[in-house]
């Protein structure tokens, strides 16, 4: 991509985010019965390619198992609320009642209490036991001192997530974690971001992650791109990313690493256009902060924002839209892309003429006349 001139010697790319591109539809339609949303990770299978993302207001043990029952896969923050209390109901209803202008100093307060490792291993447990796939995650910081539970636990896919993650973290503290180390002693496949360029994910592929993340996460509740100027617009990032997968796929022999894009999808629109850019699942957080069992009851947080020192986000009002099960599937009653995720991207795939989400991912896009 040609490059442009800033100002001085600076020059930059032209990045586009999900609202400047659009699907365009082929000369074939279908049937939504004769399109699949299937998806599949290593060795585990689910309905559709959307993965609740490990935030407290989203995911809860109950809403994991609910998630894995319903087809998908939903991933346990074993750094929220849930590790740090045995009951954490109280901590949920104070941060239901604050207000948002103190939002902030109430979830450093709260999550200041000690993650407990016994916490971890029986909300791991508790969600294998109800027959559904338990996905969990730590943060790059507090892998090394608490995965030995995590696995211990029997977790089934185990997901490193942070704002940007690297292959080459340096530091002049204490050993940072070896993520190609780290991966090649599991026996269970792991899904590690965020990153936003071909090279850096190119490199998270060589540690042996079956999946990369794209995106820094939060969404709606991060503040990231004020607080520190990181951000990359997602349809550029997921492309990037898209296409280390095919240098690592022929560099490596055809080993494949799924690509998740996880952040800035907040509308059905948004998952089709994901995967049109290349990604094979989407981690979305905000759209199911609305349903009515959700944990934050229509309030939105992430880890981001509890930070100690640097806090990178906040509590945001969603409200409530509807079920679990209305949000995934529908039926819907606005026309806001908010309910039926699933539903539209059937839609979407049927109307496009695709019948499968890897042939989805060659699907020709336009860009909005506004940024060219």
């Amino acid at each position: 991509m040609a490059e442009v001139e800033i100002g001085g010697t600076k020059r930059g790319r032209s990045a586009y985010s999900f609202d400047d591109i659009a699907l365009v539809p082929t000369r074939r339609t279908r049937n939504t019965e004769n399109v699949s949303t299937n998806w599949k990770i290593d060795a585990y299978d689910f309905s559709f390619p959307i993965i609740a993302a490990p935030m407290d207001s989203v995911v809860s043990p109950e809403i994991a198992i609910n998630y894995g029952k319903l087809g998908g896969l939903a991933v346990l923050d074993l750094e929220g609320l849930w590790t740090r209390y045995e009951d954490p109901k109280a901590e949920f209803k104070k941060i239901a009642n604050s207000k948002i202008d103190n939002s902030v100093e109430l979830l450093q307060k709260i999550y200041s209490a000690p993650i407990k490792p016994e916490l971890i291993k029986a909300r791991i447990k508790e969600i294998k036991s109800a027959g559904v796939i338990a996905a969990a995650a730590l943060s790059p910081n507090s892998v090394v001192k608490h995965s030995k539970a995590v696995v211990e636990a029997g977790v089934d896919i185990f997901v490193i997530r942070g704002t940007t993650v690297s292959a080459e973290h340096v530091s002049t503290g204490e050993e940072p974690l070896n993520l190609k180390e780290f991966i090649y002693q599991l026996d269970v496949p792991v899904i590690v971001g965020g990153c936003a360029s071909h090279q850096a994910a190119l490199h998270l592929m060589k540690t042996g992650a079956a999946g990369v993340l794209v995106g820094f996460g939060g969404g709606a509740a991060h503040t990231s791109a004020d607080v520190l100027g990181v951000r990359v617009p997602m349809a550029t990032a997921v492309a990037d990313v898209a296409a280390a997968r095919r240098e690592y796929l022929d560099e490596s022999g055809g080993r494949y690493v799924h690509v998740i894009a996880d952040g800035s999808v907040g509308k059905s629109g948004d998952i089709s256009k994901a995967i049109a850019m290349g990604a094979d699942a989407v981690m979305i957080g905000s759209a199911l902060a609305r349903s009515t069992t959700a944990p934050g009851g229509g309030k939105h947080w992430g880890s981001e924002a509890v930070h100690k020192d640097l806090p990178r986000g906040q509590v945001v009002e969603l409200g409530v839209a509807g079920t679990l099960e209305q949000i995934l599937f529908g039926p819907s009653i606005n026309a806001q892309g908010s309910l039926n995720l699933v539903g539209a991207l059937k839609k979407a795939m049927a109307t496009t003429g695709y019948s499968d989400l890897k042939e989805l991912q060659r699907i020709e896009v336009v860009v909005n006349n506004t940024k060219i």
